[in-house]
């Protein structure tokens, strides 16, 4: 995994699981690697790890198994397309839109491209 300066990497790991989770690598139920295993995996710090399955458990994608290990939430995929639709409606679509009104783009163009994809 490369990691981005622009964010922390326990975010970007919880963003690699949050991608798996839309792309259906790992579905609702599934075990998911421990702290260790995915720490020595990507080659960091097992806190920062620790660090990204705390925040997907105060988000409720995640939980604990005390002795057993971390599983997906039963709604995993719905909480996670509802936090990545938040984050996209927040973060990236003003963005988009605001270039798109500097360049001219009108809203017909912008609802054509959307229908293609």
């Amino acid at each position: 995994m490369d990691f981005r300066k622009h964010q922390p990497i326990y975010m970007q790991i919880a963003d690699v699981i949050l991608s798996d989770i839309l792309e259906r690598k790992i579905s609702d139920g599934d075990k998911i690697p421990s702290v260790r295993e995915l720490a020595i995996s990507l080659q960091v710090n097992p806190n920062t790890v620790q660090r990204s399955y705390q925040w997907l458990q105060d988000e409720q994608i995640i939980f604990q198994k005390r002795g057993i290990g971390f599983y997906l939430n039963e709604e995993a995929y719905d909480k996670t397309i509802q936090l990545k639709r938040d984050e996209y409606l927040r973060d990236e679509l003003p963005a988009t839109l605001k270039t798109g009104k500097l360049l001219k783009v009108d809203i017909d163009t912008i609802e054509k491209i959307y229908h293609q994809l």
